[in-house]
């Protein structure tokens, strides 16, 4: 059972107590990414979140990564559009110890100048990795050409540009505008009793009020095509389909509708593009939920002399199941394994805490795995196909990477 806490400060811990374990998950969970940023500041969200690894007023970089490390813990930290998450697991004996290191890391970074700089040497190279690897870049380019100029279309790493511009004073201003109670949400999961969240509640007392308001512009939704060329064995293309945003009735059916498209092994894509042809060895697709908007993506990996057959078979694919819609089988296969990795996914006292961090952060709710399954249960392969008329009946983004940064046959632009 999921309990609710809400500090004088306004911050919120959610709790969900799990004695079956030996372990707890802790997660601080903030409301902003890089969709809160000025184009100026962009990638200052993603720049924080390692810089609050690198040494506060009494432990050193190292020193932190040795309290985990002695205890046979881990504690980690990711930034995403809308949200940054700064997560721990330890066994239960060293959960006070895990939340005093983490509030450490919370009150008390240092954002030394000269760990600073090491920091953006860091960050630049791991915006150099991802530019080494077109199938993940391509991606990134898909919500630029989806979105724009719109801060949901900026990178999460920022820019080199960007990056150079960081300092102290920055890093502090922007904690002083997002990472405050009103926009922070503690989740814990594992083998801790109420007693537990009270010391966490103490400890993050401290924690000021919310002064700022975050505002939310809805972005449209561009068709634009964004194609580069690059030195690649491959050619990596995307396709970008305006989706549901995350609070929306008919996600559900967008959910089912993604799985038998390209969300599973069975599904057409994957069968029809590898299985059948053996044009790609990674074709998939998912769907992104934002607050206001969101995206099913199509991605795929092919030879560049395959690259015009590999287009037309992802355009007959989509077209086939928005005309002719699903089958009874897939939508009963498709339901009972989203249910099935949605349990799965919920064995890990981590997986527990994240999911109900982001509920908390992003929703303000929490449905019980029984009202899920309900909802997924009462999905209708009429549902599904409305679903599909909305999400492909209108123009797709399209993004490319391949050797000679031409579009294949059949691409309008």
């Amino acid at each position: 059972m999921i309990k609710r806490f809400i500090g004088n400060n306004g911050l919120r811990i959610v709790f969900e107590p799990n004695n079956s374990v030996r372990s707890v998950s802790i997660g601080i969970w903030i409301g902003t990414g890089s969709r809160f940023e000025t184009k100026q500041e962009n990638g200052v969200s993603h720049f924080l979140e390692h810089m609050f690894f690198k040494g506060t007023k009494s432990r050193t970089a190292q020193q932190i990564a040795e309290s985990f490390d002695s205890i046979g813990g881990h504690v980690n930290a990711f930034t995403s559009k809308e949200y940054t998450c700064y997560y721990a697991k330890v066994l239960d004996d060293h959960a006070k110890h895990a939340v005093d290191v983490l509030s450490d890391m919370y009150f008390h970074s240092t954002f030394d100048k000269q760990e600073l700089d090491k920091e953006k040497g860091v960050v630049l190279e791991e915006i150099k990795m991802y530019e080494d690897t077109p199938d993940d870049i391509v991606h990134d380019l898909l919500t630029k050409a989806s979105f724009g100029d719109h801060p949901l279309g900026y990178p999460i790493l920022g820019t080199e540009e960007t990056l150079a511009q960081f300092s102290s004073n920055s890093l502090i201003n922007y904690m002083d505008q997002y990472y405050n109670a009103d926009n922070v949400v503690i989740s814990i999961c594992g083998n801790v009793d109420e007693a537990f969240v009270d010391y966490v509640q103490e400890i993050f007392s401290p924690m000021k009020k919310g002064t700022a308001e975050k505002s939310f512009i809805k972005p449209s939704f561009n068709s634009d095509r964004i194609v580069r060329k690059k030195d690649t064995e491959q050619a990596h293309i995307c396709l970008g389909f305006e989706g549901f945003q995350l609070s929306d009735e008919q996600i559900y059916s967008l959910i089912l509708l993604n799985n038998t498209l390209g969300g599973s092994m069975s599904s057409r894509l994957f069968q029809e593009v590898r299985e059948k042809r053996g044009l790609a060895y990674s074709v998939f697709s998912y769907h992104s939920a934002f607050h206001d908007t969101g995206m099913l993506t199509v991605y795929a990996g092919t030879a560049q002399k395959h690259l015009d057959e590999l287009f037309e078979v992802l355009m007959n694919t989509i077209d086939t199941i928005r005309n002719d819609g699903m089958t009874e089988k897939e939508l009963m296969n498709g339901k009972e394994q989203l249910k099935g990795s949605l349990m799965l996914g919920l064995e890990s006292t981590n997986s527990r805490m994240s999911r109900n961090g982001k509920n908390e952060l992003l929703l303000g709710r929490h449905r019980s795995l029984d009202e899920i399954v309900e909802a997924v249960d009462k999905v209708t392969l009429k549902m599904v196909q409305d679903t599909s008329n909305k999400i492909f009946s209108k123009d797709y983004s399209l993004t490319l990477i391949s050797p000679n940064g031409e579009f294949p046959k059949g691409v309008t632009h």
